[in-house]
Order: C-alpha cells, then structure tokens, then sequence
C-alpha cells in the first residue's frame, strides 16, 4: 500500500477528504465532551441540596426543596379528573356502584362508607372525611384503633421513633389526629441523606423475617415495588402480641395467597366481626395488592410497581421518576407503551375486556354471599342450632373472603387476571355449598319456600335494611369535621413552626 503523502500527491482530492473528515470527527467530539461538561454541571446544580432536613422530616414541601422535579409530579396526585371505566382518580362511591355490599359488611363499619381511594395527597384529608372512622365528638372515642394511621402519612415513621412502634399503634384513632396531618409523600419511601428506597413501616419487614427472608439485601428493582408493599397490602390488628396494643401484623407465614392467609387466620381463630344477620365470623380483606400484583405476569417478568405505576420521564434533559402516582391508563405512553407496541386504545381496551369478564362473576359471588347471610337470618329465626350452622357459617366466611381479596384489591382483573379468575370462581363454590346446606337446614325446620330477596337496588335501600341511622352518622360527622379538624390542623402547624431545617 502506498504511503499516504504519496497518494495524496497523485490524488490531492484524497487529502481534503481526509482534512474534511478530520475537521467533522473533532467538531462531533466537541459537542461530544460539551455535552459531558455541560451535564455533570447540570447535574452539580439540580442535586445540590437546598436545605438539611432529618430523616423524620414530615413535610413534603421540605423535602421538595431539594428535588423540585419530583415534588412538582408529586403534586398531581392530589388531581381527582380522572376516571377510567372501572377505577381512576375521581371520588367514587363503591356503595352506590354496588350497594349489595352494604349488605355484606352489615355490622362493620365498610357498610357505612367505602369510597374509591383517590391520590396519596388526598391520604389524610379522606380518611378524616370517612365515616368508617366514627365521629370522635363530646368525649367519645373513635371506633378505628391508631393503627389506622400506619399507612397515611410521613408523621408515621417521625412519630414510631419518637415513642415507638408499639406505643403507636396503641390507643384509639382520635389520640393522634393532631399529629398525623401530612399525607402519603417523600420520607415515606426515601432515605434522607442517599434518597435511596428505604422501608418505613416494621410491619412489611417483621413479615419477611417471620418467613426467613432479609429484605435489606433486596435490588433497587425490587424495593420499587417493596416500598408499595409497606401499605398495599391484606394486614389485620393482632390483639394477642402486646396487650393493650392492635399491633400492624401481615398473614404472610403460610405464604402470600388467599388460601394461604385463610389458613393462617382460620388457625388462630382471627374474626373481625360477626356479621349481623348470618353470624358468621367473618374476615374483612384490605387491599392485597402486592400479593395478587407477585402473581401476576408483570411481576414474573420483572416489573415493579413503579414502572407503571411512576414510570420514568425527562425534563429539561433530566431523566427521573414520575412521582404522579397513578393509574397506568392514564399514561399509556410512558407506562405500557414502554414495552407494548399497541395502540393506546388497543391497550386500554384490553384492560377494560380484563376488567369487565371479571367484575360480571364478581358482582354475581356477591348476589350469591347476599343470599346465603338472608337464608341463613331465616334459618336463625327459625330455630336453627349451632351445630346445624356451623359449617354453613364457615363456607359463607371463607366464600366472601374470597370475594373481598379481589374486590378490596385495586386492579386485579389485570394485575393477576387467572388467579383473581379462580378466587372468584372458588368462591361461588363455596357460597353455593352454604345455600345448599341452608336449603337441608330450612327444610328440617319446616320451611321449604324460596327466602325473599331484599330491595336493595341502592345503598339507602340496603343501608335501611340492615338497619344503619346514615342521618346520625353524617350529622356527627359534619359536627367532627367542622369542630375537630380545625383544631388538630392549628395544633399540628404551630408543632411544625419549630420544626429545624437548615438552609444550605
């Protein structure tokens, strides 16, 4: 091969070539390190802190200061607009959508009030709007325990260290409505000094330890879905650990599915109340989300709460996780359409093809567990034994616990569509098991007649039936909220007044 002064002497063509070439590769490596120098310096600016605050710093806005982007998406979960087919944002009554459930919580408190959850910033605010809380008026206690609290707010994990876990959870609800006044936000999941994911509430790691497993060894991918898991989840109030105490405990030893936590509560005899017009000891579901969310596809393939749930975006060349909590419906774009190459409303209407299949055999289990509490009202006022109603009572337990694990849970027709399928459908079995066992019992009493179903075709309707004074219950939730409120909002600001942060 010829010399290269050579070839350009017989080809000067080749040498501008090779000058034009030049002069382009070390314009590109300019804008190259350019870009370098010019992101680490934005980097330098956008996370230098503005202010020192303490890991047990409540407030949001404190910590907004130093990462405004996030606290910015933050902001949007306090948005109530939007509402998909089935769930969304916007406030909805779950009583009005389906007023058979207030018969199927008669003599608990979900029979009063069961609304939609709505953003994290809504937390506070809506649980002192519920009137599952009672109206903690003239002297009277709240019917909730403090554990109620556990999932509401960053003053949770300010005020276990400041008195301790146990300390917490004891007393009934009102005790702490002074302090507890900042919703679901930033110390909740981060820690102060690294902003790494941190675990806020004992209750997600005493359940890993009670099954062997050290979560504090878990990937960064992981505890995207783990700090979820801290409050999205089926919890109950253990009565017998610390006397005096409802201590925050997850029925996760047997495993993380409906059988596995029916097992669990069914060995320690756990009831969280009698159902008024059947007897049967019953068992309210939380929100399992986590639980049917691991059974799920997503989670097999790796996908964690917040990929779609706080996806990832950019602004202003700055790549960060959307803090705007929310359905994915309502950012395809950036949630299912990371992976998915459908269009938008092919996606969408996949979800609602999920949702509706589901709902239709969920709303017919609940028909179903309606009837089996009206028969077996029937079967008691007739005459019936205990004996005679024992298993009944347990297939009507054990057959709403089934219907409320997806029915409490947000999403579940597509978070685990199968297994949702088959706690539905073993459901029915059991609800239908009761009946038929009812139908034996009322014939052996002498009654062979169809037992007439109520008009409850709205929630005044089925709340009447049942017997609740809804008129009671929201004038004394109107006296709370217009005379107690107000008071543990001026006592929380001026607490917080003396609050010490430091301006950096």
């Amino acid at each position: 091969m010829k010399p290269i002064n050579q070839l350009i002497k017989e080809k000067p063509i080749v040498g501008w070539l090779i000058f034009i070439a030049t002069i382009v590769i070390v314009f590109v490596l300019g804008l190259f390190a350019s870009s370098i120098v010019e992101r680490r310096a934005e980097s330098v600016f956008v996370y230098t802190p503005k202010v020192e605050h303490s890991q047990f710093e409540p407030r949001n806005e404190v910590w907004g200061q130093n990462f405004p982007r996030q606290y910015q998406s933050y902001l949007k979960t306090a948005d109530t607009t939007f509402r998909s087919k089935h769930q969304g944002s916007a406030t909805i009554d779950m009583l009005e959508e389906s007023p058979r459930m207030v018969v199927l919580w008669a003599g608990y408190a979900f029979s009063r009030d069961y609304k939609q959850s709505r953003g994290h910033a809504n937390a506070v605010n809506d649980v002192h709007h519920t009137l599952r809380i009672g109206a903690p008026i003239d002297g009277n206690k709240s019917i909730q325990p403090n554990t109620c609290w556990t999932c509401k707010s960053p003053d949770v994990p300010r005020l276990m260290n400041e008195i301790g876990v146990a300390e917490f959870y004891k007393g009934s609800w009102e005790e702490k409505g002074h302090e507890i006044v900042n919703a679901i936000g930033c110390a909740d999941c981060h820690d102060a000094q690294t902003m790494n994911l941190r675990i806020s509430r004992p209750a997600l790691v005493e359940a890993f330890n009670r099954r062997g497993i050290d979560i504090t060894k878990s990937s960064h991918q992981d505890m995207r879905s783990l700090v979820c898991a801290q409050c999205h989840v089926e919890y109950y109030f253990n009565k017998k650990k610390i006397e005096g105490v409802q201590y925050l405990t997850f029925p996760w030893d047997n495993g993380l599915s409906v059988d596995a936590a029916e097992a669990y509560y069914d060995n320690i005899e756990f009831t969280d109340w009698t159902h008024t017009l059947s007897k049967a000891p019953m068992l309210k579901a939380q929100h399992p989300d986590y639980e049917l969310y691991k059974m799920g596809t997503h989670a097999s393939r790796g996908v964690s709460c917040a990929d779609c749930h706080m996806p990832y975006m950019s602004e202003g060349g700055q790549k960060f996780t959307d803090h705007h909590v929310q359905s994915p419906l309502n950012n395809v774009a950036n949630s299912c359409q990371v992976c998915h190459r459908e269009e938008t409303d092919k996606l969408i209407a996949d979800v609602y093809e999920r949702q509706d299949k589901l709902i239709e055999n969920k709303y017919k289990l609940e028909e179903i567990i309606v009837r089996a509490h009206v028969e077996a009202q029937k079967a008691w006022d007739l005459g019936a034994t205990e004996e005679q109603m024992k298993a009944i009572l347990t297939d009507i337990r054990h057959a709403q616990w089934r219907w409320d694990y997806v029915a409490a849970s947000h999403a579940a027709p597509f978070h685990a569509p199968v297994e949702s399928a088959r706690i539905i459908s073993s459901g029915m079995v059991k609800a239908q098991d009761a009946r038929v066992k009812l139908a034996r019992v009322l014939a052996d009493l002498g009654f062979n007649k169809e037992v007439p179903y109520p008009d409850i075709s709205t929630k005044a309707k089925a709340q009447q039936f049942i017997g609740l004074d809804m008129e009671k219950f929201n004038n004394d939730r109107k006296r709370f909220l217009d005379e107690v409120v107000p008071q543990w909002l001026e006592t929380a600001k001026q607490r917080e007044a003396n609050y010490n942060t430091k301006e950096l």
